[in-house]
């Protein structure tokens, strides 16, 4: 037993006896062994040992040759740690004292990954944040050395692991094929799932541990104010230095208007037997340094002030940072230098314990941190300002130099009572049941990652926060400065299935993927400990979720791809192998047309031209009158006899809808917060009537009419609404995860009935077939030779982390954002050659535009045209829909080029050459051939010429000879 423990504990409990304080410590240093280890170590037992490629990798390259080692659960030699290893990574988790992940290695390069030990993940539950595992005592948090783990111990006060049960991969929702998909797409992808059951710490060990806790728990609140009004206890002293100085400004008690180097602050007596107090503070235009707003203690002899600096100090000017002025000295830099985020209110507190007194701070909808810890208090102050004060907090102006006006804010301030162990009322061990899910697929150095709630007690709780994945990652480099330019992330990919408002995955995923300096990294280059190298995943607002007794809660999923290269190419080519596997309807690749109008004549048109050329769908597109929210019955109906018809020509059809950047008015649009505008300058709330109605109508729609496919433009971009009048929320908190389950469902469910999705969103994860390539629509009325060179530049930055089946192009056949005559392409027959380059530009890359017109020939030489390109590509479909490697992008000013490849099928790769000059070229281009699998000898033909045999060079190269006419393009097939 550690005494300085007891002696803490007997400290903070005087009331206790001896034997209730032993209680409480067998408790939090014993109960998990004597309940828990023999429940999952018999279990442990029974894996095999890790050996052989599960340890020592792959023997040929996995994104050429399936390596064949199956992911599996293996324990090591010494039986106290669970692996789970795919043969291309592993993640290897000690069970005692506490679950923890201490190895994460890429088995390819060798590399360990992981540096520190995190708990598995956070959840903040009825206002309080709990760590799910972890263990604690790390001496260094550069390095991870196997012998420290034997003196490490877990938090008292985190969950505590209880058992772990070994699966297979359940698909998270259904995925209905009913169009062609790449060869051997399986679903649910193959792998091993393992889930990792925690407990609750006891109320009692939380009130024991260090962990900081909301200022209300285990206390009794003895005052609070959100300064609506202005009790009759407080003195306001303010500024005589300018007349308007108030802490009352147009009618706003608590916004004080002055000078910024002045005082204004209000003050009462010391509640004698308060041990916290706290205040919030939104520093709106105050840029002050030593006159930044804060609590201050003042005794008669003396003054303590914790406050914010907006405005940094001299050495770091204009860089916001704590200050502190401890009675003694004045620390212009509290808690280390560091950037604070001034754009949220933060709320400051002086916690009181007898050992010592804590400087913490929050910032809104965040955590509890120490800035710093105070000397124990000899006596109690008597009594406490909140507002602007000088330095030292004392109601002086500056002498010269008081600045100008500013307006800053003073929200809220409470005072809490001593903990009491008799308060707590608050969740047993037995109430909540947290299980860590993972899974680890077959052939894909790709692990994911959530967590599940289950409210097992008799009352309702709250799901606040959480972060489901923390690593603590071996750094990408080292910057011991990092005023403009900082290092980047680590070499490891991270996505989620919360992704939204973005055509690029990283954007898409950046409000809840975070790369953030680690605090515990002490040791860093970096002089003021910035280096990004800790991962969290989480939502940056939310999710605020009630159960209710025996509801649960699911998280997102987030995946995790550690890169075994810096090679941009080899990256992508892991990202694309990636969304195979675990997004496998993005494979779907269906040629479509944009039909223009919507009456039934030019559809029928559409429809017949489309089954004549090979084009697999026909979509009823933005400005043709198609208007899915026509829920009558005649509309319905008519729209079923359009499936029909379709149908029976072996054609799809599919439709338009708007959801975001539109107004709804009458209450149901999105209510932003003060200064935040929608995404797309208007949008719907989800969860507003209109909302709710809009999607009954879409899942009405596809049930009756028979239609395969949505184009849902404007999806949902992740605004939040703080309306607290609209059914399907509460108020802001809540608003983006209700907001994003909604239409993930919704995608979910089109998925399980075989709708093809096209969303302008990153939605691949959550159901979504095909997303934008990426281009800018006004370049669609450039002239005709600018968009042909546009397109295959579009085709090759877009694939760099999209297959050519995820992402669509557009071919505009009539006027499009203006040009005129020179940039459309109707009457197709005058224009057959552009149509051509546009066709084989896209299908060249195995990429699929939407063809946007009333037709898609006009005559028979036209209609001959497309025909033969679309069964060109037919026929050579399966390694088209390969990916592209690139070898060089569209200029305009000689050949450009890339290489479709897939090594797994008869055709390796296919070579597509561009000539955009008006002379013809021949040229000898040297073609990388590694990723087509082939290795000694390659037969090459040039589009249907003999095929002649080269030898591949050392280096994976053969050398060719190209000749493309002006103007034109070829193609060389590799076998």
């Amino acid at each position: 037993m550690k005494e300085n423990m007891l002696i803490k504990v007997k400290k903070r409990y005087p009331n206790f006896t001896f034997q209730q304080l032993l209680f409480l410590l067998v408790l939090i240093f014993f109960n998990y062994h004597l309940t828990n280890a023999q429940t999952y170590q018999n279990k442990l037992k029974s894996l095999s040992i890790a050996q052989g490629p599960h340890v020592e990798g792959p023997q040929k390259d996995w994104l050429i040759k399936d390596p064949n080692i199956n992911a599996g659960a293996f324990r090591n030699e010494k039986g106290n740690e669970l692996i789970i290893s795919n043969g291309i990574i592993s993640r290897t988790f000690r069970l005692a004292p506490n679950a923890a992940t201490v190895k994460l290695d890429n088995l390819v390069t060798g590399e360990s990954l992981l540096r520190g030990v995190k708990p598995e993940a956070i959840v903040k539950i009825n206002g309080i944040n709990y760590e799910i595992g972890g263990l604690k005592g790390q001496p260094n948090y550069a390095f991870l050395k196997p012998e420290w783990l034997d003196e490490m111990h877990a938090a008292p006060s985190a969950m505590q692991f209880i058992g772990f049960e070994i699966s297979e991969p359940e698909a998270p929702f259904e995925w209905k094929r009913v169009r062609p998909h790449a060869k051997g797409a399986e679903w649910p992808p193959k792998g091993v799932h393992l889930r990792m059951d925690y407990k609750l710490p006891q109320p009692q060990t939380l009130l024991a541990s260090d962990d900081l806790l909301p200022s209300a728990y285990g206390r009794k609140e003895l005052y609070k104010t959100d300064f609506k009004t202005l009790d009759k206890d407080w003195k306001i002293t303010y500024s005589k230095a300018h007349e308007r100085s108030s802490f009352e400004n147009e009618g706003k008690i608590g916004e004080i208007y002055t000078p910024q180097n002045t005082s204004v602050y209000i003050e009462k007596p010391f509640n004698k037997t308060a041990r916290i107090i706290e205040a919030t503070f939104n520093t709106g235009t105050d840029k002050s340094k030593a006159y930044g707003p804060g609590i201050a203690l003042a005794w008669p002899d003396k003054t303590i002030k914790f406050y914010l600096r907006p405005g940094g100090n001299a050495y770091d000017d204009g860089v916001p940072m704590f200050g502190l002025w401890d009675g003694q000295r004045e620390n212009k830099a509290a808690g280390g230098r560091q950037v604070l985020d001034m754009s949220k209110p933060w709320t400051l507190r002086m916690r009181i314990t007898d050992e010592a007194v804590f400087c913490e701070a929050r910032p809104l909808g965040g955590d509890w941190v120490v800035v710093e810890k105070l000397e124990p208090f000899g006596t109690l102050p008597t009594s406490v300002r909140i507002g602007k004060t000088n330095g030292r907090g004392e109601g002086i102006d500056a002498q010269e130099a008081k600045g100008e006006l500013v307006r800053m804010h003073v929200t809220q301030y409470a005072s809490y009572g001593a903990l009491d162990v008799n308060r707590s009322s608050e969740l047993k061990e037995e109430d909540i049941r947290i299980s860590v899910h993972y899974e680890l697929y077959d052939g894909i150095p790709v692990m994911s990652k959530w967590i599940t709630v289950e409210n097992k007690g008799s009352q309702p709780i709250s799901i606040d926060k959480f972060t489901s994945e923390i690593i603590a990652a071996v750094e990408y480099g080292a910057a011991v400065e990092t005023r403009k330019f900082n290092v980047p992330k680590p070499n490891i990919h991270v996505e989620t299935d919360y992704a939204f408002a973005s055509f690029n995955v990283d954007d898409a995923n950046h409000h809840a993927v975070r790369w953030e300096p680690d605090p515990e990294y002490k040791t860093q280059v970096n002089y003021l400990r910035l280096t990004p190298c800790l991962l969290k995943v989480g939502p940056e607002i939310g999710p605020a979720q009630v159960l209710d007794k025996g509801e649960s809660f699911q998280s997102f999923r987030t995946f995790v791809m550690p890169f075994d290269s810096y090679d941009r190419e080899r990256q992508g080519l892991a990202l694309r192998r990636m969304y195979r596997t675990l997004a496998p309807w993005t494979t779907e690749n269906p040629l479509m047309m944009h039909a223009r109008f919507a009456d039934w004549d030019r559809v029928k048109t559409a429809i017949d031209q489309s089954a004549e050329v090979g084009f697999e769908m026909v979509i009823l597109t933005f400005g043709s009158g198609f208007n899915i929210e026509d829920d009558s019955e005649a509309y319905l109906a008519k729209m079923k006899q359009y499936a029909d018809y379709a149908k029976s020509k072996g054609v799809e059809i599919g439709g338009y809808s708007l959801l975001a950047s539109r107004r709804i008015g009458g209450g149901h649009d999105v209510v932003m917060p003060p200064g935040e505008r929608p995404t797309f300058g208007n949008s719907p709330c989800i969860h507003s009537e209109w909302g709710q109605q809009y999607f009954k109508k879409l899942y009405n729609f596809y049930k009756k009419t028979g239609f395969a496919l949505l184009e849902h433009d404007g999806s949902y971009p992740g605004d939040v609404c703080q309306a607290n009048h609209h059914p399907g929320h509460k108020g802001l908190t809540d608003s983006r995860w209700n907001q994003y389950q909604t239409i993930s469902q919704f995608y979910q469910w089109c998925r399980a009935n075989g709708i093809y999705l096209n969303v302008p969103d990153y939605y691949y994860m959550t159901g979504s077939n095909k997303c934008g390539m990426g281009y800018r629509e006004v370049n669609w009325s450039l002239p005709r030779e600018q968009q042909v060179i546009h397109t295959r530049q579009n085709i090759y930055d877009g694939a760099w982390q999209k297959t050519p089946s995820m992402g669509w192009m557009f071919v505009p056949l009539t006027e499009y954002h203006g040009g005129g005559a020179a940039a459309t392409i109707e009457p197709l027959n005058e224009h057959l050659n552009h149509y051509q380059k546009m066709i084989m530009s896209n299908l060249g890359g195995g990429v699929q535009a939407c063809y946007r017109g009333p037709r898609l020939y006009d005559t028979e030489e036209t209609k001959a045209m497309v025909k033969a390109s679309v069964d060109w590509f037919k026929k050579h479909r399966e390694v088209l829909e390969g990916d592209i490697i690139h070898l060089r992008r569209a200029d305009g000013r000689d050949l450009d080029y890339w290489l479709n490849v897939n090594p797994n099928g008869e055709e390796k790769g296919l070579l597509m050459v561009f000539n955009p000059l008006t002379k013809d070229v021949t040229k000898k281009l040297r073609i990388p051939l590694y990723y087509t699998g082939l290795e000694d000898k390659v037969m090459v033909s040039v589009k249907d010429g003999k095929a002649k045999e080269y030898t591949i060079g050392r280096d994976y190269d053969v050398e060719i000879d190209v000749k493309v006419a002006a103007g034109s393009y070829t193609w060389i097939l590799f076998k």
